[in-house]
């Protein structure tokens, strides 16, 4: 049984489909996915074994010259990969109007949230089978429902499995004891003060933990920077891809992040994580996995309306009280 997927983009929504695949895989033995992703994220869904191929689509690359590329070459090669198979069905999990564009594109039949559910209730029209599935569950629960009654097996009562972690740990070494601390994140009012991840850092050093700090812009190097010149402790990495943070994070002893698809990279690997929040609805999509512990603001938005502020009132004392009983001992 073949099984097309459409989930493109972000990387936290990328990473919190995995579960989906690892509960179908496991009820429906021999079953093989194809996944429909954004160029960007393409790495990630190579990693599960139940992922047979990837298909990279370039939809943010395109539509900024669409006349000629949604008439050119690639465009065109990308819909003969959509025809190399016979699929038993196609699955949007993004519930968007883009990715009910791709889904329309496949001759199967359709599964994909109901109006209701659906992140743009428009999407729903496209799909032949509508799954009504609540809005209030967390992002992996709600994929989880959505594959076991698009695929017709029970949805199981355990917590979602990623399936990737043991992908990728066959080829990592643990180093010494070290954390890594992943600053950047795409919206400004998302992150945490340098001077917190100074303070934090030095915690670190008082209980001898390397600090590694990743990056992936020129913007994030420069914060990156001016951390490890504060702390003498801390190390600049050099630029890595998805895999070699993933590889990283499989050497390191625990992780701290803020609001960004690496700390659900992080959540997906095992890697105890604590990741920081500022008004985001964590039950919703928050870091998901064992050994994840979450920071809510203790200013909420009755208080302050400014998410700056919000991040700020989270003290490094805080976020290392609840790291370090997630740390190996000794």
């Amino acid at each position: 049984m073949r099984v097309l997927i459409v989930k493109m983009s972000s990387l936290g929504d990328v990473i919190h489909t995995l579960p989906a695949l690892t509960d179908a895989a496991r009820a429906i033995p021999g079953i093989q996915f194809d996944w429909v992703v954004e160029e960007g994220f393409a790495e990630i869904p190579a990693w599960h074994p139940a992922v047979d191929r990837v298909i990279p689509v370039a939809l943010r690359r395109w539509r900024k010259t669409p006349l000629q590329s949604f008439g050119g070459a690639e465009w065109r090669r990308f819909r003969s990969e959509l025809a190399r198979h016979h699929y038993a069905a196609v699955i949007d999990a993004q519930g968007l109007m883009k990715s009910a564009f791709i889904t329309r594109l496949v001759k199967a039949p359709r599964f994909g949230y109901d109006r209701d559910s659906a992140r743009e209730r428009l999407a729903a029209k496209v799909y032949h089978h509508r799954i009504p599935v609540p809005r209030e569950l967390h992002a992996v629960e709600r994929t989880r429902r959505l594959f076991a009654a698009a695929l017709n097996y029970a949805l199981p009562e355990t917590k979602g499995d990623y399936g990737v972690r043991q992908h990728l740990v066959a080829g990592a070494h643990r180093s010494q004891r070290s954390l890594l601390f992943f600053h950047g994140t795409a919206r400004d009012e998302k992150l945490w003060p340098e001077a917190h991840w100074i303070e934090l850092a030095a915690l670190a050093a008082n209980a001898d933990y390397q600090v590694n700090l990743p990056w992936g812009s020129e913007k994030e190097k420069s914060r990156a920077q001016r951390i490890a010149e504060q702390s003498p402790n801390a190390r600049l990495l050099p630029r890595l891809d998805l895999l070699g943070l993933a590889g990283m994070l499989l050497e390191v002893d625990g992780a701290v992040a803020v609001d960004t698809g690496l700390g659900h990279l992080s959540a997906a690997l095992d890697v105890p994580s604590v990741s920081l929040y500022g008004p985001t609805r964590t039950s919703l999509i928050g870091a998901y996995g064992h050994n994840q512990v979450h920071i809510q603001s203790p200013v909420g938005p009755g208080q302050s309306a400014d998410p700056v502020a919000m991040m700020a009132s989270i003290t490094p004392a805080m976020v290392w009280q609840s790291l370090l009983p997630l740390l190996p001992e000794g």
